[in-house]
């Protein structure tokens, strides 16, 4: 008699929606408090309140959304 194994999928993991996917590409950026952080997101120019233009690093790995660079 043969006896045959089956292999049940691996059950799916579920992330809190906030959770931020695991990037493989990134790079180091110079923020404008002097400290230097790693983001995985696009460059981007804001517009201050002041009507100044601000470059900020996007998608960072402390967590933050948003990090103003130094120019």
């Amino acid at each position: 008699m043969f006896s045959l194994t089956v292999a049940k999928p691996a059950p799916q993991v579920r992330r809190p929606s906030g959770h931020m996917e695991q990037h493989s590409t990134g790079r180091w950026y110079f923020a404008a408090n002097g400290h230097a952080v790693y983001c995985y997101g696009p460059v981007m120019t804001l517009p201050q309140a002041n009507g100044d233009l601000q470059k900020v690093a996007t998608f960072c790995r402390d967590g933050k959304t948003v990090v103003p660079l130094k120019d």
